[in-house]
């Protein structure tokens, strides 16, 4: 006997609340050493979503860098990233009110080094000359409103203020300048449109004077059918990169002229640049490279020998890795790890004595871990023969089991990018749906990173109906084997997963609800200027150019079928979106209402792509779940704050 109430799914009590994934938790990201002490970047929900800079050494505790009322965080690209960097003791950081660059020497307070622009100049992933005297960043200037008018260079800034200057323009994005040892080089990636970095980019090396003019410059690898990854220096001064030339991104260096892979297998040393600054590895002490790998769904922590090209896993309990950051110092690495039941932590490992440290976790769970779903990797059957995967989570609590005869509610999530990756990383949002007797399936569907470069691509020209069938399929597949009931599916999704569940409600009848968090629901504006330069040939790859290919964005944007809607669903929005603008979600409200459709509608004021502020956390939260409960016909079994459901019957349920 379990000794659990049998009650049905859907209705159990659950100590996860919506007040606890808003409040309870931190982001890390971005760690920094030197000298031994370990930088990081925490994203606090609990003060109006802002990042501080704070810093540990081995002899003191974690201490704020950055000081109240700064925000470290960068806008270039709109995803931003890489948003400080250190050196000799110094923090350089953009600051998210105004984007100025500033400069934070120890005692000090922020001085700006760059000029007051209302936020049109944009820094991002910068490094210091070896003198200390000049940064070199990513600089973005938004000369006017459109994509055409915005600028990506490497700009030589003085460390102390000062007139910048363009060292290397005329591609359309730069990401990674990295100096050499010596000084003497530095290496960067670049890459036009209407590529995406994760699509193809290059990976170049040019001479650097001493006043920051770069020549001589060659390409060392990529190509619009390559991608590279992190370019780095050795302290020896080899150039190393992450490529996936082979189908895989592996590490590779250049050696005696020549380029050559460290260690080549069927698994992925490399992530989407979506966000600038990522670290998948790092350079020991004793010339071995620690690192970050994932295979067949589970992520790894590693060391590399680039002599002997062994790699021995380290078999720590991190086998979930949500975005790769990892520094090294010596025999000193540091890195953000976690698991399904593990949540992220910032990791000091000492590879000489094996011992680790946690210098900061995301959250403390705080609660029975009866109530945590440990989820499964699974691999299911989907279109043209093929086979596609995704993580399914079963319903778990510690005090409540659902009756027999019954099937739990099941809820898809299809994540945004839309070449993300769904790892089993520890996630209150699934938890939040499981420790309620809902179970969760999160898919990668065709076009997600984790499994090679040819599934990625399967996205190419088919976003909207790929990504769509494998969510489908992988519910029919759960289904099928009796787990979850067919009446009472849902499907949600943010930005790109958005419109994954936009088009699965309009173009399909397999769900019985949806959540559409700021997705996208005409694809044509994004076509003729109606999103940011980064992103604004994306759908020629994904979709096809425009307007040859006008009549496919017709037919796979769900505002031009609202006629075939017959979901359910609720759209959550920020209206300071610039990625995914308000519009978007609003001319789907309008044909909702017009059919007369249950739905509801919260547009989160001061919010852009993605919530960060807790109480528009927790309202998003509470206010979907309770539109499933009305959807689904049950009773919650904790008490939310009701959302306003237009159109909704007297009694609406299965």
């Amino acid at each position: 006997m379990s000794g659990r109430q049998v009650l049905p799914y859907g209705t159990w009590s659950s100590p996860i609340t919506a007040r606890m994934l808003a409040t309870a938790g931190i982001g890390l990201d971005d760690p920094w050493i030197e000298d031994g002490v370990v930088y990081w970047l925490e994203h606090r929900p609990v003060e109006d979503g802002r990042y501080v800079v704070v810093a540990a050494s081995s002899s003191s505790e974690a201490r704020d860098v950055t000081p109240p009322g700064s925000n470290a965080r960068t806008k270039v690209h709109e995803y931003g990233g890489a948003p400080y960097w250190v050196h000799r003791g110094t923090v350089y950081f953009s600051n998210f009110a105004d984007q100025r660059l500033y400069r934070l020497d120890p005692g000090g307070d922020p001085v700006a080094i760059t000029p007051e622009t209302g936020g049109r100049f944009r820094y991002s992933d910068g490094v210091l000359t070896s003198d200390g005297l000049t940064v070199i960043c990513v600089r973005e200037r938004h000369e006017g409103d459109g994509p055409g008018e915005v600028v990506n260079e490497l700009a030589a800034i003085p460390a102390d203020g000062g007139p910048a200057r363009t060292v290397a323009g005329g591609r359309d994005f730069y990401a990674y300048p990295r100096i050499s040892p010596d000084g003497a080089r530095i290496a960067w990636l670049s890459w036009d449109l209407p590529d995406m970095p994760w699509d193809g980019c290059e990976v170049w090396v040019g001479d650097l004077a001493s006043d920051c003019a770069i020549s001589n410059e060659r390409r060392v690898a990529g190509s619009r059918e390559e991608s590279i990854f992190q370019p780095s220096w050795s302290p020896a001064g080899e150039l190393h990169f992450v490529s996936d030339r082979t189908g895989w991104w592996n590490l590779y260096r250049e050696h005696g002229g020549e380029v050559e892979a460290l260690h080549a297998m069927e698994a992925e040393f490399g992530w989407p640049l979506w966000e600038l600054g990522a670290s998948s590895y790092a350079f020991l002490g004793d010339g071995r490279i620690a690192c970050l790998y994932g295979a067949g769904g589970v992520q790894h922590v590693g060391v590399l020998d680039p002599n002997s090209r062994e790699l021995i896993d380290l078999d720590l309990p991190y086998d979930a890795i949500a975005w790769p950051a990892i520094v090294a110092e010596g025999a000193t690495v540091v890195f953000v790890g976690g698991s399904a039941t593990m949540p992220n932590e910032l990791v000091r490992l000492d590879l000489s004595t094996r011992s680790a440290e946690v210098l900061r976790r995301t959250r403390e769970i705080g609660f029975d871990p009866g109530y945590l779903s440990v989820p499964r990797a699974i691999e299911f059957p989907t279109e043209g023969g093929l086979t596609a995967h995704a993580h399914f989570y079963p319903p778990a609590s510690a005090v409540a089991e659902g009756p027999p005869e019954e099937l739990p509610p099941l809820v898809v999530m299809s994540h945004g990018g839309p070449t993300d990756e769904s790892t089993s990383v520890f996630d209150l949002r699934k938890q939040y749906f499981t420790s309620r007797g809902f179970a969760v399936v999160d898919v990668n569907y065709g076009g997600s990173t984790g499994y090679g470069r040819q599934y990625r691509l399967r996205l190419n020209g088919n976003w909207g109906v790929v990504d769509t069938l494998d969510c489908i399929n992988a519910a029919q597949h759960l289904v099928a084997q009796g787990l979850v009931d067919r009446s009472r599916m849902a499907i949600r999704g943010g930005s790109a997963g958005g419109y994954t569940t936009l088009c699965a409600l309009t173009f399909h009848d397999d769900f019985a609800a949806g959540a559409s968090l700021f997705g996208i629901s005409d694809l044509e504006p994004f076509a003729t200027g109606g999103t940011h330069k980064f992103e604004s040939k994306y759908e020629e790859t994904l979709v096809g150019p425009y307007p040859e290919a006008a009549d496919r964005y017709r037919a796979r944007s769900p505002i031009h079928y609202v006629d075939m809607i017959s979901t359910p669903m609720i759209l959550l929005q920020g209206d300071e979106d610039e990625v995914v603008p308000p519009a978007q979600s609003e001319m789907m409200v309008e044909a909702l209402a017009a059919k007369g459709l249950p739905y509801a509608y919260l547009l989160f004021e001061g919010e852009q792509h993605g919530f960060r502020k807790a109480e528009n956390i927790e309202r998003a939260f509470e206010a979907e779940l309770f539109f499933y409960s009305r959807i689904f016909g049950f009773e919650l079994g904790d008490p939310v704050v009701p959302v306003r459901i237009h159109n909704l019957p007297e009694r609406l349920g299965p």
